[in-house]
């Protein structure tokens, strides 16, 4: 054929390898999907994780129920306070609460570090949200770990004076002897100095009684002491004893000093004082009142009688007798 026939025939293969206008060019087929098969879902395994979450949850609870009781009767029988006895077990009663969901949400499939991370910011979100109550809390703790006053202790706390009623986590109730419920957060009591009569056994009685400058003053400290060995709500020791405490306007300032119970405390301080007044005047002492001294000139600085000026008055050119007085 020659050279014609050579680029001749190639070029008759090159227009049977393209494809003519408006052909239809295949195409590739496309990998097909598989359809959505409610089958290859592991139901078994989902109901397995939820039920063992269920179990850990009703057996945790149940668990936490009886372990935090247990713990109560232990510290009950080891003549723990009752306050810190109630505390200790909700302490304990909450953190395996906490436990047992934490294992029961990881049995589902909840990472248990998101858990913790959840809580974390939950809590200082809620932390900063609530200082003052978490203040009382901490307080809280402190009264019941510290154990400054006890339930049932006479007790005088940020001028509110009681019987302690019951010591809680957030706050502290004093029932007055008025019969009144005093209610005090605990971060208050914490930042006041609490006076607790109750600590000691006994509690001394000082009470001030003033004599005149006139009078003998060993007879009058005698007699204090007397009226004191003589009360039966007087302890006999310590021993009471008298002091000069004062030298006042008008009185010598005398003090007895006395100890009583607890319980005859207000009983020894009625008596002593109906005491002390009945036999300060029966023994002819004198109990003074405050009085001032009034000293009149007899002349002004023009040389009229004070006496007249205050009996007859002065009329407005200053004379004398011209009738009642105009005060300017």
């Amino acid at each position: 054929m020659g050279l014609f026939g050579a680029v001749w025939a190639a070029a008759a293969g090159a227009a049977a390898a393209t494809p003519a206008a408006g052909a239809a060019v295949a195409k590739p087929a496309a990998a097909t999907e598989p359809a959505f098969n409610w089958a290859t879902i592991p139901w078994a395994q989902y109901a397995v994780n939820w039920g063992v979450a269920l179990l850990i949850v009703v057996v945790g609870m149940w668990l936490a129920r009886q372990l935090s009781q247990w713990l109560h009767r232990a510290l009950t029988r080891a003549r723990v306070e009752i306050t810190l006895t109630n505390f200790l077990r909700n302490v304990m009663y909450a953190l395996l609460l906490v436990l047992v969901f934490v294992s029961a949400l990881s049995q589902i499939g909840v990472p248990p570090t998101s858990l913790i991370a959840v809580l974390g910011a939950a809590g200082l979100a809620v932390g900063l949200a609530l200082k003052d109550s978490l203040s009382n809390i901490a307080a809280g703790v402190m009264l019941i770990v510290l154990r400054p006053m006890r339930d049932g202790d006479h007790v005088l706390i940020a001028g509110q004076e009681g019987v302690v009623d019951e010591i809680r986590i957030f706050q502290t109730r004093i029932r007055s002897f008025d019969e009144r419920m005093i209610t005090l957060p605990n971060s208050t009591i914490t930042t006041a100095p609490i006076v607790n009569y109750s600590t000691l056994p006994n509690r001394r009685l000082e009470v001030t009684v003033g004599v005149g400058y006139q009078d003998d003053l060993k007879k009058a400290q005698q007699l204090l002491l007397q009226i004191a060995k003589d009360n039966p709500n007087i302890l006999e020791s310590p021993a009471p004893f008298v002091q000069v405490t004062n030298l006042g306007e008008s009185t010598v300032d005398l003090m007895l000093f006395a100890y009583a119970t607890n319980g005859n405390f207000g009983a020894a301080k009625s008596t002593t004082l109906e005491q002390i007044r009945n036999q300060l005047l029966e023994n002819g002492l004198n109990i003074p009142y405050p009085q001032r001294d009034l000293h009149v000139y007899h002349h002004d600085a023009d040389g009229k009688p004070i006496a007249d000026l205050l009996l007859n008055g002065v009329t407005d050119d200053g004379d004398l007798n011209k009738g009642p007085s105009l005060a300017r």
